[in-house]
């Protein structure tokens, strides 16, 4: 079973992974959003990403996992904003290609890896100890948010595959 870990937002990233093993993990694809070097999420080029690598699959064989974002206390309101529509980008996506989505709020996940109260980098800490043949993908700070959607992937693979 294919599970796709999604860690959403401007700066997150997609996981793919396979029976325990990750196969890919890419950055959230994005493009210019008029000036100021502002990016928003690129639908279009999520689509390709995931297409490519489910071409070949029954879609009982996909598992679409993504965290279950909201608003966080003093996140400025367009920042939220841009926050929420790239979530619904993400599920509109999933939603069109009729792909099995589940949703996992962060301190259900984070506890599972006793990360809770931790410092972001705490969780490309755990993915390097869990995945270690994936470290050098992991190796600067900024892959924390590649480290997210591969817990999240690991997670889900890791709690739900008895009632699979």
């Amino acid at each position: 079973m294919l599970i796709i870990g999604i860690d959403p937002g401007i700066s997150g990233s997609i996981c793919f992974f396979n029976d325990g093993k990750i196969l890919d993990v890419i950055e959230m694809p994005t493009m210019n959003d008029g000036k100021k070097n502002k990016k928003q999420v690129n639908g279009s080029q999520i689509f390709n990403e995931i297409s490519k690598r489910i071409n070949l699959l029954e879609k009982k064989q996909i598992k679409v996992v993504i965290e279950q974002v909201s608003a966080m206390p003093g996140q400025g309101v367009t920042s939220m904003f841009n926050f929420g529509q790239s979530f619904g980008i993400l599920k509109g996506i999933c939603s069109s290609m009729q792909l099995p989505m589940y949703f996992v709020r962060p301190a259900k996940w984070k506890k599972y890896y006793n990360l809770i109260n931790t410092q972001k980098d705490a969780s490309r800490t755990r993915a390097i100890e869990i995945f270690p043949y994936f470290s050098s993908q992991l190796s600067k700070k900024k892959d924390s948010n590649k480290a997210d959607a591969i817990l999240i992937a690991n997670f889900y693979y890791e709690t739900y595959k008895i009632e699979e």
